[in-house]
């Protein structure tokens, strides 16, 4: 009796330790989505300040190193309406796309209007 006690004991615990081993990886898996994000919309602001002083920059961004990952930004389209999309690489090679349809007005700095924006679509 006792060591059938003892084995249902041992399986109850290694069931639950497994349960939370499984919600540790999820939380990670997580935090590194949300990482990744993070570092795509830190591209998307910075080729919005270069946007507002110059409306003509076109240039963008290849691997820009930013905390733990990397962004990669293009703008595509003709003034006023142009498209800025950030590829992100964050920790553990989790991915995050942002791409923003945007309407520049007025004369440097310029305003930066958001008509659409998209993640990870």
């Amino acid at each position: 009796m006792v060591i059938f006690a003892i084995a249902l004991l041992t399986a109850l615990v290694a069931g639950m330790l497994s349960v939370n081993t499984d919600e540790i990886q999820l939380m990670q898996n997580q935090l590194f989505a949300t990482q990744a994000q993070a570092i795509a919309e830190a591209g998307v602001d910075d080729a919005f300040s270069q946007l507002r002083n110059d409306a003509a920059w076109s240039d963008g961004y290849t691997d820009k190193v930013f905390h733990d990952g990397s962004y990669s930004v293009t703008v595509a389209g003709v003034f006023p309406n142009l498209t800025v999309e950030s590829l992100a690489m964050g920790p553990y090679s989790f991915r995050s796309r942002i791409a923003a349809d945007v309407t520049l007005a007025g004369s440097g700095p310029f305003t930066i209007r958001i008509d659409e924006l998209r993640i990870n679509e």
